[in-house]
């Protein structure tokens, strides 16, 4: 995740750098922290919606994909990207409310989530950040989709992050929540202070071998944990919970979140074809499409200051602080306002 209690180890302490390099951007973006969207939409909160309308598979890449397919079909493209351990129904409320306003969404499901599959048994059951990346991409060419926005959250917004640094061409236009979440391995190796290592709690759990097959038995009470601990003022219900909870019965789920984390604390290897990815990513390079970055007020997962990463953005950047109780899962916990800053950094492109 970025993630419930998600602090990113390398995403913080790089970005805690880049602040003290950056101080007078930092003022600025504390200053744009304040701003706020007039909404053009229609009032829609959480719960709306509990369905899409158009669930396909397409191959792509490595993968068979499954994703949400919404709004006319000739529209410009919003993608939009789910994190751990959540999937498409994040976005359930966000997407009709882009739908009708005339742009065509696509919501896939990442790998190791729901309806998506491996082509091959013998490929990799790999969650490093560059393989995420690079399937977004891959499902892109599938469609025929030339170039997108593109919006997320936790691994979704670290995705998006990825993407528009290393693809800028294929990017009009990115809503990041939590901000700039790039991060390298060797920043993953520093150690935090001992209070910020113990929301880690889990990445460290799923270092072990215990830890894989805890979370392979208790995956459900596992979860809804997480989903407890990073939005502690969200009171989801059993049924949208169990919603989401039916996407991580996917057969390489574990695997994939296990690889994820063990690799971000290089523990585990990556795949060499996606050297050119992380050779990118390495750099942390500053991200130039037009950029709306997000934080809810009561977000329980780690989370560093705006005015810490605004300086990794030199496009057209506007960060907003979403109130009333929202935390970790803000497009499902506030669809709104996640839409409205979709809508706003495409007009922006």
């Amino acid at each position: 995740m970025s993630d419930p209690i998600k602090r990113h180890r390398r995403d913080f302490l790089g970005i805690a750098a880049a602040t003290l390099a950056t101080a007078q951007l930092g003022a600025i973006g504390a200053a744009r922290a304040q701003a706020k969207a007039n909404s053009t939409l229609p009032a829609a909160g959480p719960g709306t919606h509990t369905s899409f309308a158009s669930l396909k598979q397409i191959d792509a890449g490595l993968l068979n994909v499954g994703y949400a397919d919404a709004g006319p079909a000739d529209g410009p493209v919003v993608i939009l990207l789910h994190g751990w351990p959540y999937d498409i129904y994040s976005f359930v409320d966000v997407t009709p409310l882009l739908a009708q306003a005339g742009y065509r969404v696509i919501i896939p499901y990442l790998r190791g989530y729901g309806t998506t599959r491996f082509l091959s048994g013998d490929t990799l059951r790999n969650g490093q950040p560059a393989a995420i990346a690079a399937d977004i991409l891959a499902l892109m060419d599938a469609l025929k989709i030339e170039k997108a926005t593109l919006a997320g959250f936790d691994w979704g917004a670290r995705t998006a992050n990825i993407i528009a640094a290393v693809h800028p061409e294929r990017c009009k236009g990115m809503v990041s929540v939590s901000g700039y979440l790039i991060s390298s391995q060797q920043s993953g190796n520093m150690p935090l202070p001992p209070s910020a290592e113990l929301q880690w709690w889990y990445q460290f759990y799923f270092a072990t071998e215990r830890g894989k097959e805890g979370y392979e038995k208790y995956r459900h009470d596992f979860s809804k944990l997480i989903w407890q601990l990073a939005s502690p003022q969200w009171k989801f219900d059993d049924s949208t919970f169990n919603r989401s909870a039916r996407s991580l019965e996917n057969p390489d789920h574990v695997a994939i979140v296990v690889h994820n984390y063990r690799y971000r604390l290089a523990l585990a290897e990556g795949e060499v074809r996606y050297a050119a990815i992380d050779k990118v990513i390495a750099a942390t390079p500053v991200i130039s499409v037009p950029t709306i970055t997000m934080e809810g007020d009561a977000n329980g997962a780690p989370h560093p200051p705006p005015a810490a990463y605004a300086g990794k953005f030199s496009g057209r950047y506007e960060h907003r602080d979403i109130k009333g109780g929202i935390g970790h899962n803000l497009p499902q916990e506030a669809p709104q306002a996640f839409a409205q800053a979709v809508i706003d950094v495409a007009r922006m492109g």
